[in-house]
């Protein structure tokens, strides 16, 4: 059995939506000082949906295949889809990823949910804080 699912290889080799909004509504980075990923997302939202969306990640091949499937499962969702999106719903998407790279998923859930808290904190958009964790303290982040 292969490492990887035929859907993260093609996701890593041909990953959708990579590159930068300039004019993003909102944007997200993170990262995991442990493995060196980072990723960082643009939404453009119109109507309180994500009309487009782009990312740049700096990773493996789990991270570029994560960031990829996450953007596809967002666009043209509502904002409240979005920050639904797990991990686990991401990792499903690319049907599966040794469990050494699961933190790539995270990552690009954290991602997300850091681009529409930066959207709400431009607009002034009032939010309930515990759907935005702090990436810095997490336990994924600090080990």
């Amino acid at each position: 059995m292969a490492l990887y699912s035929e859907k993260v290889m093609d996701h890593f080799r041909n990953p959708r939506n990579v590159g930068v909004i300039e004019d993003a509504d909102g944007v997200g980075e993170v990262g995991n000082a442990k493995c060196g990923d980072i990723m960082k997302i643009y939404l453009k939202i119109g109507g309180g949906v994500i009309t487009d969306v782009k990312f740049e990640t700096f990773g493996c091949g789990s991270a570029i295949a994560s960031s990829s499937m996450a953007t596809e499962m967002i666009k043209g969702k509502p904002l409240a889809d979005a920050l639904t999106l797990t991990n686990k719903a991401v990792t499903e998407a690319l049907d599966g990823l040794p469990a050494h790279k699961l933190h790539c998923s995270v990552l690009a859930e954290e991602a997300i949910k850091a681009a529409v808290k930066d959207y709400y904190d431009r607009n002034g958009i009032e939010y309930d804080p515990s759907q935005f964790p702090d990436c810095g303290s997490c336990a994924h982040c600090c080990v």
